[in-house]
This record gives structure tokens, C-alpha cells and sequence, in this order.
């Protein structure tokens, strides 16, 4: 009789557990085109990523273009120039004029996805030989990178 109860146990356990992985799985299959659609591009000259729309000002802010040189100095100088000379990744000047703000953005918070979708971050990516690590940026550092960018590119 004992035994009869252990396997009763047993396989009321394997059920338990095995119930709980299924609901788990048709979880995940709910909410995973959910997720997947939030990183499409929205178009092929914004990349892909979260960032649609980027409004930018007419002048520079020099409070954000100063945090952005405080990130590009711990996070970007080692591989990038403020030239147009490629270092291990390209060069940034004229980066800004070359490509949508949204592009940006979404390149340096989504790098990974960028290189292995984005047929311009694909190009360059041949170019330079070497994939960009991910930097973990917060979106307010890409926002103030971008800025830093600008300045760069002449915006006053």
C-alpha cells in the first residue's frame, strides 16, 4: 500500500510540475511577438530598436552634450575619434549628418540586434572588422551621447 502512494505521489508531483511548465511556455509564446514587435524598425533609415521619433532643437544642449562627453570618454574614446579617422570603430565626425538621430540611438542602446539586422550597421560593421561591444547605455547616455555628437558635428 505504501508503494501504491509513493507512485500516486510521484506522479502527481511530475503532473504538478509539468502543468506549470506548459502554462509557463504558452506565456511566453503570448507575450513574445509583443516584445519582438517593439523591436522592428520602424524604418530602414531609423534602425531597429525602440526609437521612433527623436526631437531634436535647433541648438545645441550643452548640458546634455557635456554629459555626452563624459560617456564618450569613459565608454567611446578607446575605439572611436572625434575625427573622421577610423580608430578600431569609425571616426564621429559628420556621424550626425550621415545618419538619423533615431539611428543613432537606436544603434547605441540595441547594438547587438543593429549588427546582426541593420544593413547600414551590417556595412559598417565590414568596414571595421570588429563588432561593437554592447556599453549598456541607459537611454538618457545615448540621448546625451547623441548631443555630444552634435556638438562634435558643429551644432552650437
Amino acid at each position: 500500500m505504501k508503494k501504491l502512494l509513493f507512485i500516486a505521489g510521484m506522479l502527481g508531483l511530475i503532473y504538478a510540475c509539468g502543468g506549470a511548465d506548459t502554462a509557463k511556455e504558452e506565456n511566453k509564446d503570448a507575450t513574445q511577438p509583443a516584445a519582438e514587435q517593439a523591436a522592428t524598425p520602424s524604418s530602414p533609415e531609423k534602425g531597429i530598436g525602440k526609437f521612433s521619433a527623436i526631437e531634436l532643437g535647433d541648438k545645441l544642449d550643452a548640458a546634455m552634450a557635456t554629459k555626452g562627453e563624459q560617456v564618450y570618454d569613459v565608454k567611446c574614446a578607446a575605439c572611436h575619434k572625434l575625427t573622421d579617422e577610423k580608430l578600431v570603430g569609425p571616426g564621429w565626425k559628420g556621424v550626425t549628418q550621415r545618419n538619423k538621430p533615431e539611428w543613432i540611438m537606436n544603434f547605441v542602446t540595441n547594438v547587438d540586434e543593429m549588427l546582426d539586422k541593420d544593413p547600414k550597421a551590417q556595412a559598417q560593421l565590414e568596414i571595421c572588422m570588429v563588432r561593437m561591444p554592447n556599453q549598456s547605455l541607459s537611454d538618457d547616455d545615448a540621448r546625451h551621447i547623441l548631443e555630444f555628437m552634435r556638438k562634435n558635428d558643429g551644432v552650437k
